[in-house]
């Protein structure tokens, strides 16, 4: 498994959200930017996209996930 394909599979579970992975081999860590995340507890933000790969966890194809969620709002503000 490799970060571009984490990416995918939850910009395809989670439409409409912008996924930056980076890591390698069973180890990644993604920011996911997403409207869907607005009125979300951080808790809850992150148990969104840990469900888009609870397969792969299972499997041992991922075995450390570190999740960063933001609004697009809450990322804009950080980014300037």
């Amino acid at each position: 498994m490799d970060a571009e394909q984490v990416k995918q599979i939850i910009e395809q579970q989670l439409v409409g959200t912008q996924v930056i992975p980076s890591g390698e081999g069973c180890s990644f860590q993604v920011t996911v930017i997403g409207d869907l995340f607005a009125g979300l507890s951080p808790v809850k933000k992150q148990q969104l996209v840990y469900g888009c790969l609870t397969d792969q966890i299972a499997d041992g194809s991922i075995h450390a996930l570190g999740i960063k969620a933001y609004t697009t709002d809450q990322w804009q503000s950080l980014s300037t």
